[in-house]
């Protein structure tokens, strides 16, 4: 019987590209949204992560799943898996 390989990843964020001008880097700003604790109000956070882009292929505005991953520079600790 052969065992399949299944890669786990630590985090999963989905978001949009803000920014791909840097070569083999995008930016894309992730919003999460949750209740507040005292006042029961939904609140929209959004964060922007720096993301390791092998071939390029992420444009600005698209949807992108990013995964974490090993550190590539100070900043740049998260990887694109795919584009949505």
């Amino acid at each position: 019987m052969e065992k399949e390989t299944v890669k786990t990843f630590k985090r999963r964020l989905d978001g949009v590209v803000v920014s791909n001008k840097n070569d083999k880097t995008v930016v894309v700003n992730v919003t999460r949204r949750f209740k507040h604790d005292k006042y029961s109000k939904f609140i929209n956070e959004s964060k922007r992560y720096h993301a390791h882009d092998e071939k390029n292929e992420a444009k600005k505005g698209d949807n992108v799943t990013i995964i974490e991953s090993r550190s590539y520079s100070k900043k740049k600790t998260w990887e694109l898996l795919k584009v949505n």
